[in-house]
């Protein structure tokens, strides 16, 4: 699931600081970053292309869509006409400790007591 967005701000990492303050388990990962002096119409060409994929069909303010980032790429590819750097592995801090934390607490009763998780 990713989110394509746009915003007005000097600084886009403000925006999406913002975002995942309180209403997400995770910070949001940052895949793409794409200055363009047509932010609303590349946003509105991605949109509609993903329009089926949508996440939320009630609020269509919201711009979550089930799709892969491979789909986004192929998608700016027809739509942009300059080179955009992807981040295909995000750095995910918190998930990826999370996951560790589960795993370890699920697996390894020794690792538990050494590491403190759960005590």
């Amino acid at each position: 699931m990713y989110k394509i967005g746009m915003t007005r701000r000097l600084d886009p990492q403000e925006r999406i600081d913002e975002l995942g303050d309180a209403s997400v388990p995770f910070n949001f990962d940052v895949h793409a970053m794409i200055f363009t002096d047509d932010a609303p119409g590349l946003e509105s060409a991605l949109h509609k292309a993903f329009e089926n994929r949508k996440l939320n069909l009630v609020n269509t303010r919201r711009e979550f869509f089930y799709v892969t980032l491979e789909e986004i790429k192929s998608e700016l590819k027809k739509n942009f006409d300059k080179t955009v750097e992807f981040k295909d592995m995000p750095d995910a801090e918190q998930y990826r400790i999370s996951q560790k934390m589960k795993n370890a607490s699920r697996i390894d009763p020794v690792y538990r007591k050494i590491s403190g998780v759960n005590k």
